[in-house]
């Protein structure tokens, strides 16, 4: 009788420490597997271009989005602290930087920003993001309105650093708009990377307007076209290195879609072509096909927005502001306003990556002021691409 009731006691115990072993296993699974369903529902998305192709306008297109939590070229940071190094040598640190803020953690930034109290303010160009002047970051705009940096700047510019993690949590997709990458394959570990759910909306622009709006923000961006440059495309004299920094971001967007057509099929679906002609052309067409390639809704009110923003007036000459132009004409001024031997000589250093993205060379100053004569190739450059790999 004594036997049997310790042989009772032993299995009751038994019994309990196994269900308490299954309890425990549940919990943490559901934990476990709670953030995993947490990380994959969150999606990431990398615009990824260079500098006066417009970016910055399509990274509004992305930030005045309520579901979007918004950088604009945090990477900045990392340059403007190793101001005597190269693009090359960078890219790990560029691309850490990039990983940890998809992850909202922003503590990443210690690096790169002075010791002592911050403000959400502190990052570079901070005010063009929605979500920085919405709450919980700030109360400057409702979560749903489209917002403006310049009504934003004095009413949210004190709120501490530590809002921008905060709000990041609060959102189901993170996006950054990044000109300081020259090579996917940099990339490629955040494509696999289990905690990431990563889409790259690589954006391209005619070289030859590129380098006019590069002229008129020469000033601007003195400092990130010496790094781009390197030590040898320093020695070089007067404008030969502008067209020397042209050749080089040429190549990178060549080299970048070619690189992203060898992707395993699973990878290259996340990965989209953008022309900003196109997008010029057909603003709302295009706006659709980036909102439905991250997963968004295209509301009714940023379909407004973006009419309007696109038939505005005016060329735009600040090197970081976003605002209303007739984007038909942006997309063209180069043609007036470009004298011939500068677009033949860039025609020259930038041909490879122009016929692979489509963009048409004109020879002759006649055909660079026809405007009836097409410099646009209607052939889908990716389907280019395929074909002749």
């Amino acid at each position: 009788m004594a036997l049997s009731k310790k042989l009772r006691l032993l299995l009751f115990l038994a019994s309990q420490l196994a269900l308490l072993f299954l309890l425990l296993c549940a919990y943490r699974g559901e934990g476990e597997g709670g953030g995993q369903r947490e990380r994959a529902q969150r999606v990431h998305v990398l615009v990824l271009s260079s500098w006066r192709s417009g970016s910055s306008f399509v990274g509004q297109l992305f930030s005045q989005h309520p579901d979007v939590f918004y950088l604009m070229e945090p990477a900045w940071h990392v340059w403007m602290t190793f101001t005597q190094s190269t693009a090359g040598t960078l890219h790990m640190a560029v691309r850490d930087l990039v990983r940890s803020i998809f992850l909202c953690d922003m503590d990443v930034f210690d690096a790169y920003l002075a010791p002592g109290p911050r403000a959400q303010s502190s990052l570079f160009q901070w005010a063009v993001s929605r979500a920085l002047c919405s709450p919980p970051a700030c109360g400057a705009f409702p979560r749903g309105a489209i917002s403006s940096g310049s009504v934003c700047r004095p009413l949210c510019a004190r709120q501490p650093f530590a809002a921008v993690r905060e709000a990041c949590r609060t959102y189901s997709h993170v996006v950054l708009k990044e000109v300081r990458f020259f090579d996917l394959r940099v990339l490629q570990p955040l494509l696999t990377d289990p905690a990431l759910d990563l889409r790259l909306v690589h954006l391209v622009r005619d070289p030859r307007a590129v380098f006019r709006s590069r002229e008129h923000t020469a000033g601007d961006l003195s400092i990130d076209s010496r790094i781009v440059l390197g030590p040898r495309g320093q020695q070089l004299r007067g404008e030969e290195q502008a067209y020397r920094a042209m050749q080089i971001i040429c190549n990178s967007q060549r080299d970048i879609l070619r690189a992203a057509q060898a992707l395993p099929e699973a990878l290259r679906r996340r990965y989209l072509l953008v022309r900003y002609e196109d997008l010029a052309r057909t603003p709302l067409a295009q706006a659709g096909r980036m909102y439905e390639f991250a997963g968004l809704d295209f509301l009714p009110h940023l379909r407004t927005w973006v009419h309007n923003i696109t038939r505005g007036q005016g060329l735009g000459q600040s090197a970081f502001q976003t605002n209303a132009r007739d984007a038909v004409n942006v997309s063209q001024a180069w043609r007036w306003s470009l004298p011939f031997e500068k677009v033949s000589r860039l025609q020259e250093v930038c041909g490879d990556a122009m016929d692979l993205l489509g963009y048409l060379r004109v020879g002759s100053k006649q055909e660079q002021a026809n405007l009836s004569l097409e410099v646009l190739s209607s052939e889908n450059p990716w389907t280019k691409v395929s074909r002749e790999g």
